[in-house]
């Protein structure tokens, strides 16, 4: 409850973001090279200066836009989600913090509008999408290097490309990493309607992958059940679903996941580590319950079972590029074989071929809407 209220205020500030960029189409004029003007452009923006309360320290503010230079990309934000990670980094108690001051959002989708002299990889027009959290997307405009951009299609739904930079690329490597998962093999996470949860429903479709999906009960259940199956959830299930004895006659007509996927923890990771088959691994990325996960020591010996962590930031370090190495050539885990050759083509390393390899997955990725921030451009 505490992001969802805390997402509220937020987006309170958002609107009023909205209310001072008046209304037109979202992709704006078209995009032209960069030209020097006589007064530096300015852009709005929410800025940060400590940590604390986002709905106390978050601010909209003019800034001065940067010139462009020779290594340089301006872009014009199109769409910007507002997610717990954004909230947390506002707060001061997320695993990476940028300089203060600081613009809020670590996800967004822009449109390039002007290059410098020595950018090759981008020109005006171009979709891109941060290469890493911290940049600062809660704004109207921006100049980065081009180094820490990453280019995406164009011709997906607006909201899907602004929310793809963390949470289906979370989906995709936990169930890359951690089991050789194999078409027809079952997995099960909570929280299964949150961004992640329905990133992972719509990948572990396209491998054919089994997904039992744990959500917390409500009036509308039958919607919101019906909603995951239309994404390719197989069974969508309740925490007190999940506890009830009558589960262990679930598994009579699905194997057991090898899989376990929690960003609650507390009771229901408990739940989701009796649920796995031996030598399973339940992965923790998120605490959602701000309750620890606590693994039952009969468990852990008579099921050797795995727990592990996953945070997309330190994966991106892992895997970034070797200085003036080919990025499609660097160190990575070892290639797993592919289920799907029009899914999963192109080399397996770095985050940008989390976008390259899901290509064609990209198309029909749908994404939650609900809190992404969508500025217009002034008439």
């Amino acid at each position: 409850m505490w992001v969802c209220s805390t997402l509220w205020r937020v987006r309170t500030a958002a609107r009023q973001w909205r209310r001072l960029l008046p209304a037109s189409g979202c992709h704006g004029p078209a995009a032209s090279s960069y030209s020097a003007s006589a007064e530096p452009a300015r852009v709005r923006a929410l800025v940060y200066g400590h940590h604390g309360d986002p709905a106390k320290v978050v601010e909209l503010k003019n800034l001065e836009l940067a010139a462009v230079g020779g290594s340089d990309v301006h872009v014009k934000m199109l769409a910007a989600p507002i997610n717990p990670s954004d909230i947390n980094m506002i707060q001061g108690n997320y695993g990476l913090l940028p300089e203060l001051p600081a613009v809020g959002g670590n996800e967004g989708v822009a449109q390039v509008v002007a290059v410098g002299s020595n950018v090759t990889g981008l020109k005006p027009g171009d979709w891109v999408i941060p290469a890493n959290a911290g940049l600062g997307t809660w704004r109207t405009e921006a100049v980065f290097s081009e180094e820490a951009l990453i280019q995406v299609p164009s011709d997906i739904p607006l909201q899907s490309a602004a929310t793809l930079g963390v949470n289906p690329c979370t989906a995709y490597r936990m169930l890359m990493d951690f089991e050789q998962l194999q078409p027809g093999d079952s997995v099960i996470q909570n929280a299964s309607n949150s961004g992640v949860g329905q990133a992972v429903i719509q990948i572990a479709a396209a491998l054919g992958l089994r997904t039992i999906n744990v959500v917390r009960d409500r009036p509308d259940i039958q919607k919101l059940s019906d909603r995951l199956k239309s994404l390719g959830a197989e069974h969508v299930i309740t925490e007190e679903e999940l506890r009830r004895p009558e589960m262990k006659n679930f598994f009579k007509d699905m194997p057991q996941p090898r899989l376990a996927l929690n960003c609650v923890g507390g009771k229901s990771s408990t739940e989701l580590l009796r649920q796995l088959a031996r030598g399973g691994t339940m992965v923790t990325y998120g605490g959602m319950a701000k309750q620890p996960v606590i693994a039952s020591v009969s468990l852990l010996i008579f099921k050797d079972l795995k727990l592990r962590g996953f945070w997309l930031s330190q994966w991106k370090k892992d895997h970034s590029p070797v200085q003036g190495a080919d990025p499609h050539t660097v160190r990575s885990h070892p290639p797993r074989p592919t289920h799907s050759p029009c899914l999963l083509p192109g080399p397996a390393a770095g985050l940008p071929v989390c976008f390259g390899s899901l290509h064609e997955a990209l198309h029909v990725f749908k994404a939650d809407s609900h809190h992404v921030i969508i500025p217009k451009e002034p008439e």
